[in-house]
Order: structure tokens, then sequence, then C-alpha cells
């Protein structure tokens, strides 16, 4: 069962109307509400954008992150996701203008769940700035030097980008829900 993890973007909706669309079986949870001892009832986990930053927030999405790495469990972390991923393993993000609209992504590094060339949708005021050693980074663009990255080896993935909402971005989730 995947959790989706609801961190408040207003782009959630669209991600639940995806898996609702292609019949994938899942939950969603606000971190607020999320019983961190019930981690164990999930194969994957989708950590959504956000709105505003908060430190418990912050916090509860680290421990599911430390938690998928620890037992090889599948995690998408998109926009916020992304950058939460990055500084819970030691690596940095920065403030950048607000980017927003549609962006070419190329990838430059094989990996399960895309390939070739995407058109995605940005909406950011931060970006992974320093990628942590055991983060590979595996798409950019013109924009931006980390549009999707990797945990070495491990079906941990984060974008910098929304991808639900987009075509290419919604098979990206669909080829990762698939894994």
């Amino acid at each position: 069962m995947l959790l989706v993890v609801d961190n408040g973007s207003i782009y959630t909706k669209n991600l639940i109307n995806l898996l609702i669309q292609k019949n994938i079986s899942f939950e969603k949870q606000t971190p607020q509400l999320l019983n961190l001892n019930m981690l164990a009832n999930y194969d994957s986990f989708i950590l959504s954008g956000r709105r505003r930053n908060e430190k418990k927030i912050n916090e509860i999405n680290s421990k599911i992150i430390s938690y998928c790495i620890k037992n090889d469990i599948k995690l998408l972390g998109i926009c916020y996701g992304a950058e939460i991923l990055a500084l819970t393993l030691g690596g940095t993000i920065r403030k950048t203008a607000l980017k927003k609209g549609n962006e070419s992504v190329k990838i430059t590094q094989e990996n399960p769940i895309c390939s070739d060339f995407l058109v995605v949708f940005e909406s950011h005021g931060f970006e992974i700035s320093k990628l942590p050693s055991v983060l590979v980074p595996i798409a950019q663009s013109n924009n931006c030097k980390y549009e999707i990255i990797q945990y070495e080896k491990k079906p941990i993935f984060g974008t910098q980008f929304h991808p639900e909402m987009s075509q290419d971005g919604n098979n990206l989730i669909e080829k990762f829900c698939l894994l």
C-alpha cells in the first residue's frame, strides 16, 4: 500500500486524481496526524510539496525518509519532498526566484522511472544547492542542476518539479508506483 504524505501542496489533489485514475491503491495522511509506528503498513511513500516551512513537518518527513532508506522502501519526494530528502542526508537548499511554468528536463543517468527528455511543471522558490554524496543527480534542466535525484542503488527518488502537473510527470509517477 502506498502512503501519500500530504504536506499541504496545492497540487496534491492532482496527484490523488492520478492515483485514482490509474487504480493505484493508496492512503493519504497529513504529517501531523501520521502515526510513525504504522510506517510498516506501507510498501511505498510519496512526500508531496508544501506551502510553508514548519519544523514539525520537516522532522516527520525526515523520519519517513530515514525509515525508507533503512528498510529499502520506495519513496518519491516531490519538490519539498526532494528538498527534505537532500537536507535529511546532509545536503543543502537555497532560496531562488520563484520558478513557475513548464520546463524541459534532460535525463542524464539511466534509471527505472524515466528516460531521455521530459516536459514538466515547476513551482518552487527553493531548490537543492548541494547534494550529499549518497544522492545521485539523474536529470537536470537549464534552470536547475538537480531536477531528479536518486539515492544510490535504492528506489528512493526526488523531483524538484511537480510531476503530478504534466503528462510526462504523470508517467514518471506511474513508473515509480509500478517498481
